[in-house]
């Protein structure tokens, strides 16, 4: 590509994008790309809010080719993304390349041969409007991520950082746990009876769920004497509607349910897609789709489907703010039905596909039935009639009840009452996060998946990972004619696997926030700070006084903050019962703890510590939990040696529990370094030992996951050995030699490692 000179440069953001850009625009173009943000902001005058920009230090080779082809061509397109994001890059562009401000902008909803000749045939020039506001957020959230940080770092132990959109999705989190606590799981007994009549069924009692044992079991032997007739029988017909096209957060939510996917993964295969020239822009809150598109989705649902399973719709955006120019995602060519360079693009391809495709698809048609038995019981079905959009996207379950008329009379088989608790508000997912901070107005579609993953390496929320527990709970059944039976089974509750649960540290910042910086965690204050940025963008606010307007109270409120005391909210549970020592529960760097004795510098002996109790938090464990946790052994924990002589040691660190055998640490995730035992741990052991193929201290040869590599002194330090070569035969000398000529990550990794389009800049944005 470097070897001639075109007449026409066209810049864009990535690689992959120039790539396939470059197919379809023929000879006569060149297209390079800036790898993002070629500037990065170094200062922001507090006075005046000019930024001071300093071009990337690993992007001044791209920017000595871009100057050099620039020079050589004819003409110049600026071909960024048609985000705000994409502006303002385009803008950074001008001015470090020095181009006339009358250079071609132009922009396309996805990358076909259709759509980049009609940009073409359509410039424009850069959208000052839209840089303003981007430089606007992109002030705002500096200033806020700066001061706020700088504070909250002081005031709050194990806090990292704060922002202005990271801080109220972090409140949603925690409020929602606190409901969680504070829910009162009553039960109550849910009956139901097994009835048949042409086919078995199940109908439940709709009224007066017994609440306690005794009376269900009275109600039971009542109804058992009963007999069963069928008091009303409902047939209607409905319809499923079909689903609207996808936008960012949509996209984002649904391959959360449906893929398991993070926000983070959905963009990063999205963006794949897109610049493969698979799908249409991946950040947009616009539910149109063109004319064209619509015409070609209809046309492949009549030939693949038939006429009947086509009803075309056309769908408007009810956020006056979403620019209906742009396009829902879609793909460019729905009759390409599979796509994408790995799995994760692949299956969200296939969700994207089916998804569009349902959008142009009729409604599906349901027969619903309802059957009233004594009045009380009522079972209901559902069975499809015409299958629709379902054809291609959801699924519905079809429960078929038996064909009955009024008066009736029904078998029952079998009655049963099953002791039932109600259920706490359920926790956040990333996508049903997403989905309330998109309700609240909170963030943009570009800013979600940083959000989510700024929470969660800060540390204030992780993913759970427990199934469950096993509880209890009492069922009575009956037949006609005899006695109640009772059993007690068990059920499984409280899973919390891949839910959003805040850390003692997160419910520590976001405690400090809500009390002294109310308007930053404040959703509708927030919210309103998205609308302004969109009334910079029309031109219908001015940056600066956007700026002012804001940071002039939050940098008073900053100030009286530095005043308040260090906000831990330690708690004193009570006295040990033996010491008389007080126990506090208390939050430090690496999280919540149990402490039994005063500070040592006031006392002049060490207290003792212990962790928390599972699913426990400083305000929610009891001192009798507390005692049982301190009545724990103390760590690091000898549990005896392995076989071959070497002492295992259950010890805990900063990056948690780990098992200490000879030289090794390996990490123990899976165990609680308290309660393991020597067989439990055993395995972990020796699995290690059969991974080492050479053991130099500094220097190893491992037999990891994806194979056999060699590991050097530091983190990241590591060669995989080529599979020509037997691993076992290599030198020390030889291993050396393999990690001094390893080949350099690529600027790909090093900038996926950062966050997409610039390193510290975008860590900062939108936090």
């Amino acid at each position: 590509m470097i070897g001639y000179m075109a007449k026409n440069l066209v810049i864009v953001e990535s690689p992959a994008k120039a790539h396939t850009i470059e197919k379809y625009l023929g000879s006569d173009f060149k297209v390079l790309a800036s790898v993002g943000h070629i500037r990065k902001d170094t200062k922001v005058d507090k006075t005046t809010f000019d930024v001071t920009y300093e071009v990337d230090p690993e992007h001044k080779s791209i920017i000595a080719e871009l100057k050099k082809e620039a020079k050589a061509a004819e003409k110049i397109w600026l071909a960024t993304d048609e985000d705000r994001e994409g502006e303002s890059i385009s803008w950074h562009l001008c001015e470090v390349l020095r181009l006339p401000k009358d250079t071609a902008r132009i922009t396309f909803h996805e990358i076909t041969k259709p759509a980049l000749e009609n940009a073409i045939k359509n410039p424009r020039t850069v959208d000052m409007d839209m840089v303003s506001s981007q430089q606007a957020r992109q002030t705002l959230d500096m200033l806020v991520g700066y001061d706020l940080s700088d504070i909250v770092r002081k005031k709050v132990p194990g806090a990292i950082s704060a922002g202005r959109v990271q801080s109220p999705a972090l409140r949603l989190v925690v409020e929602r746990e606190k409901e969680i606590e504070k829910f009162d799981s009553k039960f109550n007994f849910k009956v139901s009876g097994k009835f048949f009549k042409n086919a078995e069924f199940v109908a439940n009692l709709e009224k007066n769920s017994p609440e306690n044992e005794e009376t269900a079991k009275e109600l039971l032997e009542k109804l058992a004497k009963s007999e069963f007739v069928v008091t009303e029988v409902e047939e209607t017909e409905g319809t499923k509607a079909n689903p609207v096209p996808f936008t960012t957060a949509a996209l984002q939510i649904e391959a959360n349910s449906k893929l398991g996917f993070s926000s983070r993964t959905t963009m990063s295969a999205a963006q794949g897609l897109y610049q493969a020239g698979l799908i249409t822009y991946h950040r947009t809150d616009s539910l149109n789709l063109s004319s064209q598109a619509v015409a070609a989705i209809s046309g492949y649902i009549k030939t693949n489907f038939g006429i009947n399973y086509l009803k075309v719709r056309h769908f408007k955006t009810k956020d006056a703010s979403a620019q209906e120019a742009h396009e829902a995602i879609r793909p460019t060519n729905i009759s390409v039905t599979s796509a994408g360079k790995n799995t994760y693009e692949k299956r969200l391809y296939q969700l994207i596909w089916a998804r569009t495709l349902a959008t142009q698809m009729a409604n599906a048609k349901v027969a619903k039935t309802t059957i009233r038995i004594n009045e009380d019981f009522v079972a209901k079905g559902e069975v499809v009639i015409f299958d629709g959009f379902l054809k291609v996207y959801g699924k519905s379950k079809d429960l078929e009840l038996p064909k009955v008329i009024k008066g009736d009379k029904m078998k029952c088989l079998e009655l049963t009452a099953r002791q039932t608790y109600g259920k706490p508000p359920a926790r956040y997912t990333e996508g049903s996060l997403v989905k309330k901070l998109e309700e609240l107005g909170i963030g943009r579609p570009s800013t979600y998946a940083s959000i989510m993953s700024a929470i969660q390496v800060r540390n204030y929320v992780v993913k759970g990972e427990s199934e469950g527990e096993e509880r209890e709970v009492v069922e009575l059944n009956i037949v006609p004619a005899g006695t109640v039976k009772r059993l007690v089974v068990k059920e499984k509750f409280g899973a919390n696997k891949g839910k959003l649960i805040p850390t003692p540290i997160g419910e520590l910042v976001a405690g400090f926030l809500t009390d002294n910086f109310k308007n930053i965690v404040d959703y509708k204050f927030t919210a309103n700070i998205e609308k302004d940025l969109d009334l910079v963008a029309d031109a219908k606010l001015e940056r600066v006084k956007m700026l002012k307007d804001f940071y002039g109270p939050f940098r008073d409120t900053v100030l009286m903050a530095n005043g308040v005391e260090r906000y831990n909210n330690a708690r004193l549970l009570g006295h040990d019962p033996e010491t008389g020592k007080p126990i506090y529960a208390k939050v430090g760097k690496s999280g919540g703890f149990i402490q039994l004795g005063d500070n040592e510098k006031e006392t002049k002996e060490k207290p003792r510590f212990a962790p928390l109790p599972k699913r426990k938090s400083v305000k929610t464990v009891t001192l009798e939990q507390a005692l049982k946790q301190l009545a724990l052994p103390a760590l690091p924990r000898f549990l005896g040696k392995a076989p071959d002589g070497v002492e295992l040691i259950a010890a805990s660190g900063p990056f948690g529990p780990y098992l200490k055998g000879g030289k090794y640490n390996i990490p123990m995730k899976d165990f609680d370094p308290y309660t393991v035992t020597l067989e439990e741990i055993l395995p972990l052991y020796q699995k290690k030992i059969d991974s080492m193929i050479a053991d130099w201290e500094e220097i190893q040869i491992i037999n990891g996951a994806y194979g056999p590599y060699v590991k050097g002194p530091g983190r990241h330090n590591n060669v995989k050995v080529p599979k020509d070569i037997d691993p076992k035969t290599i030198t020390r000398e030889q291993a050396e030699e393999m990690l001094k000529n390893k080949p350099k990550a690529s600027r790909k990794s090093t900038k996926a490692r950062r966050g997409t389009r610039g390193g510290r800049k975008n860590q900062l944005k939108n936090k």
